[in-house]
């Protein structure tokens, strides 16, 4: 399949795959979309309601590793010790993480190293990234998800439901819910009334956000 690094809205780039007409971010603004979904409707609301706790998180669909590298920001800002497992089937290539221009378009080039670091370490091995980050790397489907009672926060960055509807399921979903804890939140950029009735009948209470540029709505799930 056809890849190619395209700019975004907000000059940040994303992967493009031209045989499906899709991308890794929105073409809006890859940097814009992850600040708005993962880190304010996210991350940050999980803080308000938690405050004396530090997060595990999982995210699904590490990607070109923006979403994890924007929360190792978030983690020194907001004074959190953060475990990040991000799980990717198949990883991007070193030539294409060259291009990716997130240090810069966040002006965080003194952390471009730690960036870097990310996509180095090896796969399904625990490292930290700083005294406040540390990352695991899964390299396997979503379907091969087992984990029980383990996460506090859930990214679901997969490809839209348009390209990959199987990923986007309430069998999916039920592995989502039996991960977090109680009291754990999953935020996602899609909006799609199918996703939120998965959702749902996975055990959910779902609610509809404002969505990040370009886009009217998302969805934030609860696991009370």
């Amino acid at each position: 399949m056809e890849r190619k690094i395209i700019k975004t809205g907000d000059g940040s780039v994303t992967i493009h795959l031209s045989e499906w007409d899709e991308q890794y971010h929105s073409k809006h603004g890859a940097i814009q979309e992850a600040q708005h979904v993962f880190i304010k409707m996210g991350l940050e609301y999980w803080v308000g309601l938690n405050k004396e706790k530090n997060p595990a998180i999982l995210e699904i669909g590490f990607g070109t590793g923006l979403n994890a590298f924007i929360t190792f920001l978030e983690a020194k800002k907001l004074q959190l010790k953060i475990n990040y497992t991000g799980v990717e089937a198949y990883p991007v290539s070193a030539a294409e993480i060259k291009e990716l221009n997130y240090a810069e378009m966040l002006s965080a080039e003194n952390q471009l190293d730690s960036f870097q670091k990310m996509h180095e370490i090896p796969w399904n091995e625990k490292v930290a990234i700083s005294e406040n980050f540390q990352l695991e790397k899964q390299q396997k489907r979503f379907e091969e998800i087992e984990d029980a009672n383990q996460y506090d926060l859930v990214f679901f960055d997969a490809f839209g439901a348009r390209v990959q509807p199987e990923l986007w399921t309430e069998d999916i979903f039920a592995k989502m819910f039996a991960a977090m804890k109680s009291n754990s939140v999953l935020v996602t950029y899609s909006a799609k009334g199918s996703v939120r009735r998965a959702m749902q009948t996975a055990g959910f209470i779902v609610e509809r956000l404002p969505g990040p540029p370009g886009k009217r709505e998302m969805l934030r799930a609860l696991k009370k």
